[in-house]
């Protein structure tokens, strides 16, 4: 089993906070999704990036990844894993029980991965983690990891737990810490108690009700104007950038947003804009550019 260096693959110190690595994050995601980038190996690295995030954005399994780092390991290095697995905890089960279903985030984790925290593979068949329980009243509880997008759509997704396949039902617009029953479907013949969160997502982020989006634009979009193609988790949609836009405002698209389910109001989406300067990649665009910073000077600095 090789190690992996999750800091190395997101660029990132490992004594950078949260911000700082869901920022670093959300970059390279962008660089490498699929829809995207034409870099040979790009989904391979976009892959290699959401397995990354998924380690260290929760505190927990960033930590017993990190006791293990300290070991000294560095990329490509085989790890042994000890008996019995990875970080145990009361009663000898795993403390990271998580199934994971609805597309995930990426897909395709590795095997160092799935040994350190109990994630499924996609297309591994219904092996999946072992689900915690029985419980003192009888009932086995395990997580159920969504992609937005299931929870966005509800409707059956399929998981594999201790052994067996299952279709689950979930319910449209599920939030998370609702749990759903599923009767004589636990250990010993019990019910099985499956605790909703959601998965990282590599374009979206959310609050609430709300999706919220960083919307890479040119230089010329903002200052001009445009109208482009945004992902939302019904498919893309038209946006129009009003002219003189700065980095960091933020439009809305109403009813764009996780729905509400049987209650409420459905959330909205939060498209945030940053700009970016492109790369010039031959002597016309960098005369493009010489031509700017001669219009502009630094007057831009002073807004």
């Amino acid at each position: 089993m090789e190690f992996k260096d999750y800091y190395q693959i997101l660029g990132v110190e490992p004594s950078s906070g949260d911000a700082e690595i869901k920022t670093a994050y959300r970059r390279m995601a962008r660089k490498y999704h699929p829809d995207v980038s034409k870099e040979a190996g790009a989904e391979e690295r976009f892959k290699a990036v959401n397995e990354a995030y998924e380690a260290l954005r929760d505190p927990a399994k960033r930590k017993a990844y990190d006791q293990l780092r300290a070991g000294g390991y560095r990329p490509g290095d085989q790890v042994r894993q000890p008996p019995g697995g990875f970080h145990h905890g009361q009663g000898g089960q795993p403390d990271f029980d998580e199934i994971f279903a609805g597309g995930g985030a990426g897909g395709g984790f590795s095997d160092f991965f799935e040994s350190m925290f109990g994630r499924q593979r996609p297309g591994a068949g219904p092996r999946g983690p072992q689900a915690r329980g029985p419980a003192g009243d009888g009932v086995t509880r395990a997580k159920l990891a969504l992609s937005l997008e299931s929870v966005y759509t509800g409707g059956a997704v399929r998981i594999g737990v201790n052994g067996r396949t299952l279709d689950v039902r979930v319910p449209k617009g599920v939030k998370p810490g609702q749990s759903i029953r599923l009767a004589r479907q636990g250990n010993g013949g019990g019910d099985l108690l499956l605790e909703i969160e959601y998965a990282a997502h590599p374009q979206f982020e959310v609050d609430g009700r709300n999706i919220i989006h960083v919307l890479p634009v040119a230089p010329w979009e903002a200052a001009l104007g445009a109208t482009t193609s945004v992902p939302t988790l019904g498919g893309p949609v038209e946006l129009k950038i009003p002219a003189d836009s700065e980095s960091g405002r933020k439009l809305r698209l109403r009813g764009r947003g996780l729905p509400a389910g049987t209650s409420g109001t459905d959330g909205d989406q939060i498209v945030e804009l940053e700009i970016l300067a492109p790369r010039a990649h031959d002597d016309a665009q960098r005369e493009a550019y010489a031509q700017m910073r001669d219009a502009f000077g630094d007057d831009w600095r002073r807004g």
